[in-house]
């Protein structure tokens, strides 16, 4: 009797597995359906976004930038259809969809839905001042002295003069166009608040955190963590600073102010130390050297490089970027070349986010034909941007003797760890100003800007100065709530470089590493980093190519201890 029970047990059991198995497979059937429909919509629409929106920040005219956000805001549209969310809410539900592939699909599609079931007319008015403030930055030029200078000359001016008032007038002047369009990002992110919290988020900036897949406090409990274990090097690392420019400008070390160190928001490493690092790149091709490099280790660049545009020109964005325009091979970037060792930092970096676009998995979904997250990439990116200061690097990739890149060793490890170190206090004050401003956008925020500066960078405030020099930071009108993935990505990318050099590569030095000729590097990052594409998140990804979830370990080992 009770073997019959058992029998008939096992019986039901796998008859409802299999009745739940056709279920699934009609279901997945279904959702593989409602995927097709929204890919004849929408992979049209991103790849003609996509170009307009590099068009446009090559020209800098509003013809072109207006073009970009009609299509942005048709996208949008796309996002906020109501009965499609409906039906991917369903599709989510059901618990149904178990293919892994289909399921990742599922996921990142619902947070874009998310994101956007809000009424269309406001998503259309946050495109198009964000897009009209971005036109802004793209035409203003700093005024000085009666010249009109470009971001790259501002930044010279600010490098090498040594006249503390012609650097007080840069300084101040590059700041005015946050003066300009001050008043309508404060309407912008008051707007972008409104959004959030018709879609049940607290502010803008826990639901930007959230539909990336981030959780806001264990950011912020990483951030704490960052600061804590930077603090006192960074400190230490500030006495030295101040002492070389009191020394430079022949004043006393309290009355420094922000012009003095050599940069617009402090967010790069002063010349403090004995090596002149443009000294290296002054007569060289950069984007050559970037080019071999890459294709030495074993991912070549060549056909990036054709489709980019890599030099100033009137209007053009005076920043940096990498697009993948089709998510099937047309990568471009945007640069501002100069032969120094700041835009050899840059064409590395931004390559280093091409190489992961180019290299990705093409018969993955293409809804999958993506970085796991946007702090991969800027992990990757920033992984190869740091050998523009490493002194191996630039022995084999310059062709300068071992002896000279001896000397310069020391110096040259000093810079990348100073660099990276002010860097790490700059992303605090970016990613706390972020989060003030979205929980209180009526609160005095060139006050907070001010505190957080002095705070994090032990910069002074200029006396008597109450203007919106946060607005002057581009990342914040047009990329919000983004910048803390860039020190996220620094942590992804120490993790990275270790498990290359150590694990990949069995190197005798894994510290001082190049990478120069190693086609070993291209295939692991190919097969462990970029083909995976956005199948995994961000943790599962690096578990699976290193062993560890993210950690700051190797942060630190780097460039801390």
């Amino acid at each position: 009797m009770i073997r019959k029970t058992l029998l008939f047990s096992a019986s039901l059991i796998l008859l409802f597995a299999g009745c739940q198995s056709q279920k699934s497979k009609e279901m997945e059937k279904e959702f593989q359906t409602f995927i097709s429909q929204f890919e004849k919509k929408y992979v049209p629409l991103t790849v003609e976004g996509n170009k307009a929106w590099y068009s446009a920040a090559v020209s800098g005219k509003k013809e072109d930038y207006k073009k970009a956000a009609d299509l942005a805001v048709q996208q949008t549209k796309l996002f906020s259809d109501k009965e499609a969310f409906n039906k991917l809410k369903a599709f989510k539900k059901s618990g149904l969809i178990k293919d892994p592939l289909l399921k990742r699909q599922m996921d990142l599609l619902y947070l874009n839905f998310l994101g956007n079931q809000t009424d269309t007319t406001k998503l259309e008015e946050l495109i198009r001042e964000q897009s009209a403030i971005e036109n802004k930055f793209a035409a203003f030029r700093t005024v000085a002295n009666g010249k009109t200078l470009s971001d790259n000359q501002v930044d010279s001016i600010l490098r090498s003069s040594t006249n503390s008032a012609e650097l007080e007038n840069v300084w101040t002047s590059s700041k005015l166009i946050g003066t300009q369009v001050a008043p309508q990002l404060i309407t912008l992110v008051k707007k972008r608040n409104e959004v959030a919290k018709e879609l049940g988020f607290a502010n803008f900036q826990e639901m930007k955190l959230k539909l990336n897949e981030q959780n806001p406090k264990e950011v912020e409990t990483l951030f704490d963590e960052l600061d804590n274990l930077t603090r006192d090097a960074f400190k230490k690392a500030k006495g030295e600073i101040d002492a070389y420019l009191a020394k430079r400008f022949s004043i006393p070390a309290d009355k420094l102010m922000p012009w003095h160190y050599q940069n617009r928001f402090f967010q790069e490493a002063p010349a403090i130390y004995n090596v002149d690092l443009d000294q290296f790149y002054k007569n060289v091709d950069i984007c050559k050297v970037a080019e071999t490099f890459y294709k030495g280790i074993g991912m070549p660049v060549d056909d990036i490089i054709k489709r980019s545009d890599l030099y100033e020109k009137p209007g053009k964005n005076q920043h940096a970027f990498s697009s993948d325009i089709d998510h099937s091979g047309d990568v471009r970037i945007l640069v501002n070349l100069r032969n120094d060792s700041y835009w050899t930092n840059t064409i590395l970096h931004e390559l280093g986010h091409s190489v992961y676009a180019k290299y990705n998995d093409s018969k993955l979904p293409f809804l999958l034909r993506d970085a796991a997250h946007i702090l991969t990439t800027e992990g990757i990116a920033n992984m190869f941007g740091r050998f523009n200061a490493n002194p191996d690097w630039i022995r084999d990739n310059l062709h300068i003797s071992a002896e000279k890149a001896k000397s310069v060793a020391a110096d040259c490890k000093n810079t990348n760890r100073l660099q990276q170190l002010i860097f790490s206090r700059w992303a605090q004050v970016m990613f706390r100003f972020e989060k003030g401003m979205y929980e209180n956008p009526d609160q005095d925020l060139n006050k907070l800007w001010w505190d957080l500066v002095e705070k994090y960078q032990m910069l002074k405030r200029p006396q008597g100065r109450n203007q919106p020099d946060w607005a002057s930071k581009i990342h914040i009108a047009t990329v919000p709530c983004y910048y803390h993935n860039y020190l996220m990505g620094d942590l992804f990318a120490s993790q990275v470089y270790y498990h290359i050099t150590e694990k990949v590569l069995k190197s005798k030095n894994p510290d001082n590493e190049s990478f120069t000729g190693k086609p070993e590097v291209g295939k692991f990052l190919i097969e462990q980093i970029f083909k995976p594409g956005a199948r995994y998140t961000y943790d599962e990804l690096l578990e699976k190519a290193t062993g560890e979830k993210l950690t700051a370990k190797y942060y630190a080992r780097q460039f801390v201890n």
